[in-house]
């Protein structure tokens, strides 16, 4: 079990087979979140691929991590949240400064958690493309609106993903405070790996 501190990143190497579970302890934290083929960071999460496969716009139980290789990187096999966003992309102070004015530049962004974290593995700006955001509530209206609002989450709501291959997985624990993704609070979130035969958390 890893705490991971609002605002945060955290990364891990997963192998096949490995459980992530990754729990909203206090509610309505959003987690950004990248995977990567372990073995070719070239091969990587794609939201088209992955929205293509599962032909919904939401993730939940069952959902399938493709890559922009079409094949399997993770699978979600356990949601007590029940929708997680694939729209809404990462922050960052450029489309902070867009979105809320100049004010918020300062501001730690998702995207400085994910390079700073991605150069751990040799990752550069080059190799961040759309993420996941687990937990965070972006509703799709009639008119293709998108919005971003008050989450559905709860503390201790929890999801879990299995490894189809080796991947790195990259989380940025979202320090945004601007609209209501986190509650404009960011709180921690509990990230675990298991081994999938006898469900022990893996030493990390």
């Amino acid at each position: 079990m890893t705490v991971v501190p609002a605002r945060s990143a955290w990364s891990a190497l997963i192998r096949l087979g490995e459980l992530l579970t990754v729990t909203d302890l206090h509610g309505n934290q959003a987690v950004d979140f990248l995977v990567y083929d372990a073995h070719d960071t070239a091969v990587r999460y794609s939201a088209p691929d992955t929205l293509q496969a599962q032909g919904n716009v939401f993730l939940t139980t069952g959902s399938v991590l493709m890559s922009n290789e079409h094949t399997p990187l993770m699978t979600v096999t356990e949601d007590t949240c029940g929708r997680h966003d694939t729209l809404g992309g990462a922050c960052s102070k450029e489309s902070n400064t867009l979105r809320y004015d100049h004010h918020t530049w300062s501001q730690h962004a998702c995207m400085d958690n994910f390079l700073a974290e991605g150069a751990r593995y040799g990752l550069t700006a080059r190799d961040l493309v759309p993420n996941v955001n687990w937990y965070m509530n972006v509703p799709v209206e009639r008119d293709g609106t998108l919005g971003i609002v008050d989450g559905i989450s709860a503390p201790g709501l929890r999801l879990t993903l299995r490894a189809d291959t080796d991947v790195i997985v990259l989380v940025s624990n979202c320090p945004q405070i601007n609209n209501p993704c986190n509650g404009f609070e960011p709180t921690a979130v509990d990230m675990t790996v298991h081994r999938a035969a006898t469900g022990r958390a893996a030493a990390r």
